[in-house]
């Protein structure tokens, strides 16, 4: 054999050798590490939607005025009867969160949406003195 034929087939292993390492240290799920691997996580929970409505007829009160939902997203969508005489919004407060969805006339709804932890909050309605006069509510989240 010539020495170029040698080398040739020395040049052609080598090459095949690091086709088949690089290919070799792709990313995969049973990966234990480096830099392009992923780890796994865990599915966030669905979020919570829940619904209520505001009394009719001038009546300051929700139905329901108590909610249970679990940990994580919660949206709380408030609808205002069309019969409704007042605009009134849905608001929601406890352990650090304060959010308020729009105020809105008979016939819309008001939505308001955070990202809660297990505890008891407070939905109301914070128009006026709506919520003083009893137009509020438990949320408790589990």
């Amino acid at each position: 054999m010539s020495r170029g034929w040698t080398l040739r087939r020395l040049l052609m292993l080598g090459a095949l050798v690091l086709t088949f390492g690089l290919a070799a240290c792709g990313d995969d799920d049973e990966s234990g590490g480096g830099a392009a691997s992923t780890q796994e996580s865990t599915p966030a929970a669905e979020p919570t939607a829940l619904e209520l409505t505001a009394g009719e007829d001038g009546g300051l009160s929700f139905d329901p005025a108590d909610l249970t939902a679990k940990a994580g997203e919660v949206t709380i969508t408030m609808a205002n009867p069309d019969g409704n005489q007042m605009p009134h919004n849905v608001a929601l407060e406890g352990a650090g969160v304060e959010e308020a969805g729009e105020v809105v006339e008979a016939g819309g709804s008001s939505t308001v949406t955070a990202t809660l932890e297990a505890g008891e909050y407070t939905f109301f309605c914070a128009v006026g003195e709506h919520r003083q006069n009893g137009m509020e509510g438990t949320l408790t989240v589990e």
